[in-house]
């Protein structure tokens, strides 16, 4: 199994990558600019005797998610499985937001799913997955999150259109929201620690479960998103978010 983690340097990306890494089986992280965070994520993933290779790209690119595909031909083993949990936060209300900023959000959080699929096309073989990493933004409107909610909704269009085609090759492509995860994102999100711990505390008393979402939550849910066992499971979107968002 290869398995290529785009965002998988960091937060979320890096905790499915470390539930998935394997010995001696080829693990490719993807990462947009932070060179340090790419030499850390090794190290912390070298107890697991995966064969981890990071390389630096722009997914929101056309040519990054093909760079990041060219890397994976050359180590990859087998069935190749791509989970996408790239993503741009950008805190913004549409009304005042950067046209420029916001279309590059969108290309990230959204296009770049269909960038990368294309770009994989003679990789995918039957038996391969593809997890794209949505939100529950995607579905649910929240304040200066429509960078990011917007982008992922257009992910889920593609992943539900992407299923008549991939479908017949024997290839998946299936999408996880994880609830609110407690990452340095949330503070980017919220303008700041304070504000970051005053939302997890809120996230985790208001959830129907009684707490915030756990890496092994959602980074189980991909796992087995990737194995044979799901071989029948195509275009959902799975919540991993202990109930979160199912009332008012």
């Amino acid at each position: 199994m290869t398995v290529v983690v785009t965002g998988g340097t960091k937060g979320i990306g890096l905790a499915i990558a470390e539930r998935l890494a394997r010995p001696e089986e080829p693990l490719l992280l993807a990462y947009r600019s932070d060179d340090a965070a790419a030499e850390a994520a090794k190290m912390r993933l070298a107890p697991t005797g995966a064969k981890v290779t990071t390389i630096r790209a722009d997914v929101g690119q056309i040519e990054g998610a093909a760079a990041v595909m060219t890397a994976a031909t050359d180590i990859a083993e087998g069935p190749i499985h791509l989970v996408h949990s790239a993503a741009m936060i950008y805190p913004t209300s549409l009304l005042q937001a950067d046209l420029a900023k916001f279309t590059q959000a969108i290309q990230i959080n959204g296009l770049s799913l269909l960038y990368l699929v294309q770009k994989a096309a003679p990789l995918l073989q039957r038996g391969s997955s593809i997890v794209f990493i949505s939100s529950a933004g995607a579905r649910t409107a929240q304040p200066n999150y429509g960078a990011l909610g917007a982008g992922k909704a257009l992910a889920e269009s593609l992943v539900r259109y992407l299923v008549p085609e991939l479908a017949p090759m024997g290839v998946r492509i299936n999408a996880v929201a994880p609830g609110l995860v407690d990452t340095t994102s949330v503070a980017g999100m919220v303008g700041g620690e304070d504000a970051a711990q005053r939302a997890l505390e809120r996230a985790a008393r208001t959830n129907p479960s009684g707490r915030i979402s756990r890496d092994s939550d959602y980074a189980a849910l991909v796992e087995f998103l990737l194995s044979p066992d799901a071989e029948f499971i195509q275009g959902q979107v799975i919540h991993a978010n202990g109930g979160a968002y199912v009332s008012a």
